[in-house]
C-alpha cells in the first residue's frame, strides 16, 4: 500500500512539474510577441479555469493578437471583473477592432481613470482613446456606395486588376515604369497626355514621400516633393490625380490612419501654390487593414480601391464601386448598428446595393473595360498644324526652342480646356435631369464653367498663334 501511494505522489509531482513547464513556456512565447505559439497551451489552462484572471487575461490577448477579436471579448470581459492589470486595456482594442466604437472609448476612459488613480502616464492610453473617438465619428459617417464587385488578387501585380479608361490615364509599378531603379510597393500615376506623373519615392529618412516630374519637350524633368501636408505622415503612397488636375487621392499611414494606410483626398489650391489639409475619404474605403490606391474613372463612372482587410499574406481584394456625386451618408442614430458595422466593414457586397440597376449598368460598363482590346501603341506624340505646308508629330519637328516651350503651355492649356469642358457637360446633364428645386443650385455653376470655357478657347487660340508664329520666323 505504502508503494502504491508513493507511487500516486511521485505521479503527481510529475504531472504537477509537466504543467508548470508548459506555462511557464507559454508565458515566454507569450511576453515574445509569439501568441500563436501561447494561445493553445492557454486555451487549455482557462478551460480548466475558468474564473482564473490571468488565465483569460493571457488567452483573451492571445486571440486578440491573432485575429479573433471576437472570441476574445468574453475572456477579457472576464479579466477585466477579476480587475487584472491591463484587461481594460485590451478589451478597448477588441471592441475597436469589431468597430464597437462606443464601448472602445468607454472601456479606455476606465483604464485612464485607473492609470490616473494609481499615478501612473497616461498619454499613450489618451492618444488610443483619441484614436478610438476618430473611428467613432467615421462610424457615424459611413459613406453609402454601391460596390459592384471585388476580386482577390496577388499583392506584387495588383494594378492589373484596375482596367480605367485612357483618358483617366496610366497606372504603373514603380519598379515597371522606372528600369533603372528599384521600390517596393510604390506605384506611378501618368496623366493621359503623358506629360506628367506623380509617384511615390523612398528619401533618405526611409519615408515614402510622393513626388511629381513634369515632360517638357520630350523629357522628364527632376522630380519635386509635393508641397503642403501629403508627405507629413509616416508613409505616402498610392497617389491618383483626377482629369480636373486639382484633386489627387493617396494612401498613407500615421496617427490619422485607422490602422496601415488609409486613404485621403485633398486639393491643389492655385493661389498658396500648395494642397489644403488632407481629408480621410472614412469608410467604408478605409479599416484597420491597409486600404490603398483609389482611383475615380470618371470617364466610365467606376471608381477602384484596394485592401488586405480578411486577407492572407501577399493577397488583396481590389473593389470597385459607383462613384457618388456627393457624399451620402448612412443614418447612425436610427439605423440597426450590426448592419451599419456590416456596411462600414464591407461584410458582403450585395448588401451595398441600393439601385438594382445602377448596379447593372455598372456591371456592364465595368464587364466593358475588363474586355476591351490592348490600345495601338501611336506613332505620333501629337498632331500641330504649323501652317499649309508644316504638320509636327514629335518634340523634335520643332526648330525654335521658343515655340517648343510655348507649345507646352498650349498642350497644358487645351487638357485643362477638356477637363472644364467635360465637367459642363455633366453639369448640363444633371440641369436637364434636375428637379425643379436642383436646377437654381446647378445654374451659377454652369455659368461660371461656361465663362471659363471662353475664356480658355480665346486663350488656346492665342497660344497656339504665337507657336505657329514663332515657329514660322524659323524658315525665313
Amino acid at each position: 500500500m505504502k508503494r502504491i501511494c508513493l507511487l500516486l505522489l511521485l505521479f503527481a509531482s510529475m504531472v504537477g512539474s509537466l504543467s508548470a513547464q508548459t506555462l511557464e513556456q507559454a508565458k515566454k512565447y507569450y511576453n515574445s510577441g509569439q501568441y500563436d505559439k501561447a494561445k493553445p497551451v492557454f486555451g487549455k489552462f482557462v478551460k480548466a479555469q475558468p474564473a482564473n484572471g490571468n488565465y483569460n487575461l493571457w488567452y483573451g490577448v492571445c486571440c486578440l493578437k491573432t485575429g479573433e477579436a471576437d472570441a476574445a471579448v468574453k475572456y477579457l470581459e472576464t479579466a477585466v471583473k477579476k480587475r487584472i492589470t491591463g484587461g481594460q486595456l485590451y478589451l478597448a482594442q477588441a471592441f475597436d477592432s469589431l468597430y464597437r466604437f462606443e464601448d472602445a472609448v468607454a472601456a479606455y476612459e476606465v483604464y485612464i481613470a485607473d492609470l490616473t488613480r494609481l499615478k501612473r502616464p497616461t498619454a499613450a492610453a489618451e492618444q488610443l482613446l483619441e484614436q478610438s473617438k476618430a473611428h467613432l465619428r467615421m462610424l457615424r459617417g459611413v459613406e453609402m456606395v454601391m460596390i459592384v464587385d471585388s476580386v482577390v488578387v496577388d499583392k506584387a501585380r495588383f494594378l492589373d486588376a484596375y482596367k480605367i479608361s485612357q483618358e483617366s490615364g496610366s497606372l504603373f509599378l514603380y519598379n515597371d515604369f522606372f528600369a533603372d531603379k528599384k521600390e517596393t510597393d510604390a506605384t506611378v500615376y501618368e496623366t493621359e497626355l503623358k506629360n506628367k506623373i506623380y509617384y511615390s519615392e523612398r528619401q533618405r529618412d526611409g519615408k515614402l514621400s510622393i513626388f511629381v516630374r513634369n515632360k517638357m519637350q520630350g523629357e522628364w524633368g527632376r522630380g519635386a516633393l509635393l508641397p503642403g501636408s501629403i508627405n507629413d505622415s509616416i508613409n505616402a503612397n498610392y497617389p491618383y490625380m483626377q482629369t480636373d488636375g486639382v484633386t489627387i487621392f493617396y494612401a498613407a499611414d500615421g496617427a490619422r490612419s485607422m490602422g496601415g494606410y488609409d486613404i485621403f483626398v485633398t486639393r491643389y489650391n492655385i493661389n498658396s501654390d500648395t494642397y489644403l489639409a488632407p481629408e480621410n475619404v472614412g469608410m467604408p474605403f478605409n479599416s484597420p487593414a491597409n486600404d490603398y490606391m483609389y482611383v475615380i474613372d470618371e470617364f466610365n463612372n467606376l471608381g477602384w480601391f484596394a485592401s488586405d482587410r480578411n486577407q492572407p499574406a501577399g493577397k488583396v481584394c481590389i473593389y470597385v464601386f459607383i462613384p457618388n456625386d456627393s457624399k451620402q451618408v448612412y443614418n447612425y442614430e436610427t439605423m440597426n448598428r450590426a448592419q451599419l458595422i456590416r456596411l462600414a466593414r464591407i461584410h458582403a457586397i450585395a448588401e451595398t446595393w441600393s439601385d438594382k440597376k445602377a448596379v447593372s449598368d455598372a456591371r456592364k460598363r465595368l464587364y466593358a473595360a475588363r474586355n476591351k482590346p490592348a490600345a495601338v501603341a501611336h506613332t505620333h506624340d501629337f498632331v500641330f498644324v504649323i501652317d499649309d505646308a508644316h504638320t509636327y508629330y514629335q518634340w523634335s519637328d520643332f526648330q525654335s526652342q521658343e515655340a517648343k516651350t510655348r507649345f507646352a503651355q498650349y498642350q497644358e492649356l487645351d487638357k485643362t480646356l477638356d477637363e472644364q469642358q467635360n465637367r459642363l457637360n455633366h453639369l448640363r446633364e444633371q440641369y436637364a435631369d434636375g428637379s425643379d428645386e436642383e436646377k437654381p443650385r446647378l445654374t451659377p455653376g454652369i455659368l461660371d464653367l461656361e465663362k471659363r470655357v471662353r475664356e480658355l478657347k480665346q486663350e488656346l487660340e492665342r497660344v497656339a498663334t504665337e507657336v505657329r508664329n514663332t515657329e514660322i520666323k524659323t524658315y525665313n
